[in-house]
């Protein structure tokens, strides 16, 4: 009880610090505005800004050629190296196995070795891992390959983000961010497109380029302040942040912010796993982990996995779907993400929901009909419509909105932890999803994405019910409306 109270007063006690900083940010914001050519001066000098940005979403992109592999190599391996329908499952499921593991570590590692470091040691496992997949001759170090990708996939899936928003000016943060999906589906679509041209070896060399270039550009490109801040290592702080503002940018004020706000942090208690479970939590943690858990059991890694296979099952030419597939993924993502502070998360992700449901059912009846014999020639059709439009829809909300919702929905001193258990959520969907997926074709093709439209049906009535609508709220505004509702 009186853990509870110490709680209630450092968060009021947070929220009335974090005001004044807050109100010397407009005030500076509107001294810069009123400056003449001083909108010319600030790009002159964030361009640090940029390259940082650069450097740290090529793991994005490294995630999404990891994930991206399996599904325009599968034949190609099975053949090769003789594997089962079992043996190839587990080595498409494993990659999110390994991810779980990097999920778990990487707030830790990051914390203890910095970002730079994370990104380091992310980008060492990817290398290592498309190494062994490169040389394999059997399923084993495949395996170990696969294992070692996910796990710097998820180390990746938490690292980048994280460094992206400490490094960016408050104008540019949600640009910035933005682009970590956006290359993570990138990464994906090339993977799509060049691996129906290239060996399945050759793919896994490709996979090394990425993590090459970001090791590269780590030695360029500064650690973020907040952490060196953070470490208590005042020198180092100041210097990375005056190589991110520029040298003639006036730091003191934004300096003193950082060192104010990690002060007001460090005072409040820290959260574990089982406080997540009190009343007051439970509605935002519902809705953190109810979202992770309807993208991914919806079917979307699965799908995403093993596209090609879809595609040649249903009497389609894999290669042109696979590349339609992938270049209308990017398009949708990055028009999503201009829509995102405009439509809102809700309106978004209920037009996502419906758009899975109708991809589902009519990818499901492409194989119904074909498995009849009725209007056979129809289900080539209906079938790449149907994932056409599974993945448009799955691109522009369920995606991206629901880490963007999971960002804005948890007070501060539990976020960690209650992020960690909604990343966690996410990358076991990811795996039960993903190595269920060919047992569950092998069962019912139709029956398959019957049950996906399924589940998706529930997450619309999910979103309506149980999430709210965070846009153009400030954080203290979307935590109390979960608390009084």
């Amino acid at each position: 009880m009186a853990k509870n109270q110490d709680i209630e007063k450092a968060e009021s006690s947070l929220r009335e610090e974090i005001k004044v900083p807050l109100i010397s940010q407009e005030k500076r914001a509107e001294k810069v505005e009123n400056c003449n050519g001083s909108d010319k001066q600030i790009k002159e000098e964030r361009w640090m800004v940029y390259l940082s940005t650069f450097v740290a979403v090529c793991g994005s992109y490294a995630f999404g050629s990891c994930a991206g592999y399996s599904s325009p190599t599968q034949f190609a391996i099975r053949d090769d190296l003789s594997l089962s329908l079992a043996e190839y499952s587990l080595f498409g499921s494993i990659l999110t196995f390994g991810a779980m593991i990097g999920a778990i570590t990487s707030g830790k590692m990051a914390d203890y070795i910095g970002r730079k470091g994370a990104m380091t040691v992310s980008s060492g496992f990817c290398v290592a891992g498309w190494l062994s997949i490169y040389f394999a001759k059997g399923a084993l170090p495949l395996d170990i390959g696969r294992l070692a990708t996910g796990y710097g996939m998820g180390v990746f899936s938490y690292v980048v983000p994280v460094f992206i928003a400490e490094i960016s000016p408050k104008d540019l943060r949600g640009a910035l961010t933005t682009i970590n999906q956006l290359m993570i589906c990138t990464g994906v679509s090339v993977s799509f497109i060049i691996g129906t041209f290239l060996t399945w070896r050759a793919l896994a060399i490709t996979g090394i380029i990425p993590c090459a270039v970001l090791l590269v550009g780590l030695i360029i490109i500064p650690e973020s302040p907040r952490w060196l801040a953070k470490k208590g290592d005042q020198k180092k702080f100041e210097v990375a942040l005056r190589r991110l503002r520029g040298k003639k940018a006036n730091i003191s004020e934004e300096a003193a912010e950082i060192q104010d706000y990690i002060e007001t942090l460090e005072k409040l208690p820290k959260a574990k796993m089982l406080d997540l479970f009190q009343k007051r939590y439970l509605s935002s943690v519902t809705i953190g982990v109810g979202l992770m858990v309807f993208q991914q059991f919806g079917g979307i890694n699965g799908i995403c996995f093993y596209t090609s296979s879809i595609f040649e099952s249903s009497g389609f030419p894999a290669n042109v779907g696979t590349i339609t597939y992938a270049i209308l993924q990017v398009i949708i993502t990055a028009l999503g993400a201009t829509l995102i502070d405009r439509a809102g998360r809700k309106p978004l992700l209920l037009i996502s929901a419906f758009g899975l449901v109708l991809g589902c059912l009519l990818t499901g009846s492409s194989y119904y009909l074909k498995e009849h014999g009725i209007a056979v020639n129809a289900a080539p059709a209906l079938a790449v419509t149907g994932i056409l439009v599974y993945i448009g829809s799955f691109s522009a909300g369920m995606g991206a909105v629901p880490w963007v919702v999971m960002s804005e929905i948890f007070p501060i001193n539990i976020k960690g932890v209650a992020g960690s258990l909604a990343t966690l959520v996410n990358w076991f969907g990811a795996w039960a999803c993903s190595y269920t997926f060919n047992f569950l074709m092998s069962w019912s093709s139709y029956g398959t994405f019957i049950l996906y439209a399924a589940v998706n049906a529930l997450a619309i009535l999910f979103v309506i019910k149980v999430v709210p609508e965070t846009k153009g709220r400030t954080l203290e505004q979307i935590q109390a409306a979960i608390n009084a509702s």
